[in-house]
């Protein structure tokens, strides 16, 4: 789970450049920064672990879907139109856990 303060620059860079936020101003970076940890919280929850933010992939997508949707006062609808994406990222994460522990077992 990210606190505000610990949000990378290169991540809050990011979000903004994928939000067409192209200008800079301390309101909407702390805007941005409490969307950002807000969707952490969330997406660490559905997915029972903290989640890569960095990386392209699952966790990274829905993080950037969630802030649009947020910025957008529309997360009444988020959860519903992105269930498929959050259950593949949790399956990811089930499915890396059982290989591991097979892995671990056979050792």
């Amino acid at each position: 789970m990210m606190q505000r303060a610990d949000i990378p620059a290169e991540l809050l860079a990011d979000v903004k450049n994928y939000l067409n936020i192209t200008w800079n101003d301390s309101a909407t970076d702390d805007k941005i920064r409490g969307l950002i940890a807000a969707a952490s919280v969330y997406l660490d929850g559905k997915g029972g672990v903290g989640q890569d933010y960095d990386a392209d992939g699952l966790p990274r997508t829905l993080l950037l879907e969630y802030v649009r949707y947020a910025s957008s006062a529309a997360l009444d609808v988020f959860e519903n139109n992105y269930l498929s994406l959050i259950l593949a990222m949790q399956n990811e994460r089930l499915v890396s856990e059982y290989v591991e522990s097979t892995q671990q077992s056979e050792a």
